[in-house]
């Protein structure tokens, strides 16, 4: 394929402080062929104009409104339904790409023949210094391996909407993401992880990254509601994930 074009995926609620370089790091990408959805989910501060200004100075960029705060999971699933591209990426407007994300992934897929690709990403605090260190990617991620944790950061995941047509989120607050790339990939296998790290993740205060109860309960959710499974197979897996998220996925990061 040929110069495919990229839509890129940004929910957005009550980030002003930090939607200009989100939306900066997408302009700057090296690879050109893109569009941004701008996804806002009702914000009450300044989000919503401060998109409005950026797409009046990029064409590339469009805007959707919600009326009433909906929840990311809904509010990327807007974005995919408008999306126009040959691949579907995501960024949520607090985090940022590095200039060559998308120009090093597309690279990687067609080299591949991969239908999901992921990257190694950096976290950073709310004010954007470097935690000292990076989440490595896992070279090959299969369906298994996902299953028992999520390996596969959201801001570095892109997928081929001609060969898995469009996945869309599983309408829950929170995890729908991991319920994404789980449909992704099962339906298109093992996704590619890019060593490099393309991307970085601001760890922001109140999220679900530091909120360990609400994780393991929407970990649940998509065990027992949004993959099915029945009550004693979900318990088995969230005693999988444990094991999984303290004793062999912390060997993913690697300090700098």
């Amino acid at each position: 394929m040929e110069n495919p074009l990229v839509s890129v995926i940004m929910p957005a609620f009550n980030v002003e402080n930090f939607i200009e370089a989100a939306v900066h790091s997408v302009i700057s990408q090296t690879y050109s062929r893109w569009e941004l959805f701008i996804i806002d989910d009702a914000s009450t501060d300044a989000t919503l104009s401060k998109a409005e200004e950026l797409a009046k100075q990029e064409v590339r960029i469009k805007i959707i409104r919600n009326k009433k705060n909906a929840g990311t999971g809904i509010s990327r699933n807007k974005g995919i339904k408008a999306a126009q591209g040959d691949f579907i990426a995501f960024l949520d407007a607090d985090d940022k790409w590095k200039p060559k994300k998308l120009e090093i992934q597309l690279e990687v897929m067609q080299q591949q023949d991969a239908t999901v690709c992921f990257s190694s990403y950096q976290p950073i605090n709310e004010n954007g210094n470097s935690r000292n260190e990076i989440i490595e990617a896992l070279p090959i991620l299969t369906y298994q391996k996902l299953l028992k944790s999520n390996y596969l950061g959201n801001l570095t995941g892109i997928y081929n909407t001609k060969k898995l047509g469009k996945i869309y989120a599983p309408e829950i607050r929170k995890r729908q993401d991991w319920a994404l790339w789980l449909e992704a990939v099962e339906k298109g296998g093992p996704a590619i992880g890019v060593q490099r790290c393309l991307a970085k993740y601001r760890v922001r205060k109140g999220s679900i990254s530091g909120n360990k109860f609400e994780m393991l309960k929407y970990n649940f959710k998509v065990y027992h509601k949004v993959l099915g499974f029945s009550l004693p197979k979900s318990f088995g897996f969230m005693l999988v994930f444990l094991k999984e998220h303290f004793f062999v996925k912390p060997k993913q990061v690697k300090r700098i």
